[in-house]
């Protein structure tokens, strides 16, 4: 069976105990044309399984699977509960990601699947018409993505695959990575939120990958996560793998310091895994 078809199942009592975390129920409204104010923005869910080592892949590009049957049909329940759900280009590449719901739903009421958005700043993310994103998309089983990017023109023959099946290009203007020793460019998630929230996307969930993550987890940042869901799966990565560590901050004295910790944090065993619930300390 294509894992992709497969139906899952979340039960009522464990939604429940996640609905604190999760943005208002609420229809997602048709965007008008136009930017709004940097300060307008999704509500922003970052989630993520991770290993016991924190990692969350045993090595760049390497698909690692982590969450067990029932944490993943709480990803799915997660999926269903948000207008978007974003993942960076690097996912993108390395795991050709469905980013669609396939939580179980009655016949007269249609699945809701989230709007991808993945973050490419390059356009290094070289999809084809077999990208699976796009095959679930035509077959009504997911939504086209939406793909952020710094660059004004993107492949003209990307550019036809997105819209010939409703995603798009949606530019986002970039500044200097000092990081960056070939001299590139980075996207501020303020901005790159508020083009989110001008296509009329109230809410979106942040999946990943280690970049992603670790620059959504550092100063300042942070202060636009609302919620933080954390599956963490009982084993041990090893060294070398893709760690969740953001950059440690610095006291005025001088010394080292935590850089941010959880706060309202509740614990749910789901089978194997337990799933860990918080918002940021402000």
């Amino acid at each position: 069976m294509d894992p992709s078809a497969e139906t899952l199942t979340f039960p009522p009592e464990h939604a429940l105990q996640l609905e604190p975390h999760l943005p208002p129920i609420q229809p997602t409204t048709t965007a008008s044309h136009g930017s709004p104010p940097a300060t307008h923005r999704p509500f922003v869910t970052l989630t993520f399984a991770i290993s016991l080592d924190s990692s969350l892949a045993l090595a760049p590009g390497v698909r690692t699977v982590l969450s067990g049957a029932e944490s993943k049909a709480m990803t799915h329940y997660l999926r269903s509960r948000h207008a978007a759900i974003c993942v960076g280009v690097g996912t993108a590449v390395a795991d050709d990601p469905g980013l669609n719901c396939r939580l179980s739903s009655p016949p007269s009421q249609p699945a809701h699947h989230p709007r991808p958005i993945v973050i490419d700043p390059r356009c290094r993310w070289d999809f084809t018409a077999e990208a699976k994103v796009l095959q679930l998309a035509r077959a009504g089983r997911g939504l086209a993505p939406f793909v952020v990017t710094a660059a004004r023109e993107p492949p003209e023959e990307r550019v036809r695959l997105l819209e010939g099946c409703g995603g798009k290009f949606i530019y986002v203007a970039a500044e200097p990575d000092a990081a960056d020793g070939a001299g590139g460019a980075r996207l501020r998630w303020a901005d790159v939120l508020a083009a989110v929230k001008c296509e009329g996307l109230d809410s979106i969930m942040i999946e990943g990958g280690g970049h992603v993550i670790n620059s959504l987890l550092a100063a300042p940042d942070n202060e636009l996560v609302d919620s933080v869901i954390v599956t963490i799966a009982p084993t041990w990565l090893g060294q070398g793998g893709v760690v969740v560590s953001p950059p440690r901050t610095t006291a005025a004295d001088g010394k080292p310091t935590a850089p941010l910790r959880l706060t309202n944090v509740s614990w749910h065993p789901l089978g194997e895994d337990v799933v860990m619930c918080g918002k940021i300390s402000r």
